[in-house]
């Protein structure tokens, strides 16, 4: 399913936005309703038995969204496999591993430790694996191949899919999708012409919508009847995000975020959603200087780093404040002397937490009667 190549994000993004040329928008539309006539008959095929869905004998949950990026997915993916692990299960993480530059179905991390590098295992796969130590990650472009890895070699016995909604050929038991507080929806427009990955009538496969830091209760009450409208009968939930600590370099002890407050610093982001770091680091006091915006996933240059440090420079900030997920992608290069601080950020969900502990545990407990590994 559709992410947008690196260099036409930033240009997809103004015509989303309303800055492109009328011809560039029409141009967009053409492409997005034939990506719709393709979603149709890719939906229509495996209703009929021309595409086919494959289970694995575990329990396998989805977490994903419905459009591209910065939804909070993969944080909240993470939730779900501690909770997952919390009940004494043996979860085990899939994803795509966006971005690296291996093929096929690799283990990033097994139960003891991490096995691949971010360049071959993927950001963010390597991220969660250093999160959740003691956790398989496995990556594949095949979900139900990096499956078979994980409950045939790492012996897990339930499965999290990262951006797993769009993917149809693994049978799933529960569908959790995560849908931004801020911009639930983009501009509510198909892709290419929007940020929408489906319809928003896809939210009917979802058994829970989680959003993430919705700016009011208004804003999440919205969402909720845009479900409901939709014909879901998802239970609708939300997370919230928290900075959790800083650590200023590779081997420095972490320290409490708020140690942010009065310290001038200048932001490095390659995310879908950049300035809402921004915010957040704000949020915590921290006065920043400036904001190196780059795509999502960018695999950072000399040349970068060398164009940021002149930034820093000139706005006198003492560090570069950049996120774990780039802080993944810059710890294997020379750095330079301007020194990084590494802000890390969680999904709390907060009372929530209990019906999506509830849902997990009766996902857990219907198991994966009935189907068994070819």
């Amino acid at each position: 399913m559709p992410e947008p190549a690196r260099s036409l994000e930033p240009w997809l993004q103004n015509v989303w936005h309303g800055r492109g040329s009328p011809v560039a928008r029409a141009g967009l539309s053409g492409m997005a309703a034939a990506y719709r006539a393709a979603l149709t008959a890719r939906s229509a095929a495996y209703r009929v038995g021309l595409l086919s869905t494959r289970g694995l004998p575990v329990p396998v949950i989805s977490v994903g969204n419905v459009t591209v990026g910065g939804s909070g997915k993969t944080p909240l993916a993470e939730v779900v496999v501690l909770a997952l692990a919390e009940m004494g299960a043996r979860p085990a993480l899939i994803s795509r591993g966006y971005g690296r530059l291996t093929r096929g179905v690799r283990i990033v991390a097994d139960r003891d430790g991490l096995r691949l590098s971010a360049r071959d295992g993927g950001d963010e796969p390597v991220l969660l694996a250093e999160r959740l130590p003691g956790v398989p990650v496995v990556v594949g472009e095949s979900r139900y191949e990096a499956g078979a890895v994980a409950v045939g070699t790492c012996s897990a016995d339930a499965l999290v899919l990262d951006d797993g909604f769009q993917h149809r050929s693994l049978h799933k038991d529960l569908e959790i999708v995560a849908v931004s507080g801020n911009a639930p929806w983009g501009n509510g427009r198909l892709f290419p012409r929007g940020s929408l990955r489906e319809p928003l009538s896809a939210l009917k496969r979802a058994g829970l919508v989680v959003v993430t830091s919705p700016p009011s209760a208004a804003a999440t009450s919205d969402i909720a009847r845009v479900v409901r409208r939709q014909g879901s009968a998802a239970t609708v939930l939300c997370g919230d995000y928290r900075p959790t600590s800083l650590r200023r370099g590779d081997h420095a002890n972490a320290e409490g975020p708020e140690v942010l407050a009065g310290r001038r610093v200048f932001a490095l982001a390659g995310l879908a959603t950049p300035r809402e770091f921004v915010a957040t680091a704000q949020g915590l006091g921290a006065e920043v200087a400036g904001l190196a915006e780059f795509p999502d996933h960018h695999w950072y240059t000399p040349a970068d780093l060398a164009r940021v440090a002149g930034s820093v420079h000139e706005a006198r900030a003492e560090a570069i404040l950049t996120t774990e997920k780039d802080w993944v992608r810059l710890r294997e290069m020379p750095l330079g002397p301007v020194p990084f601080w590494v802000l890390a950020v969680r999904l709390d969900m907060g009372a929530d937490s209990a019906p999506l502990i509830q849902a997990l545990g009766e996902t857990l407990r219907r198991g994966a009667v009935g189907r068994k590994m070819p």
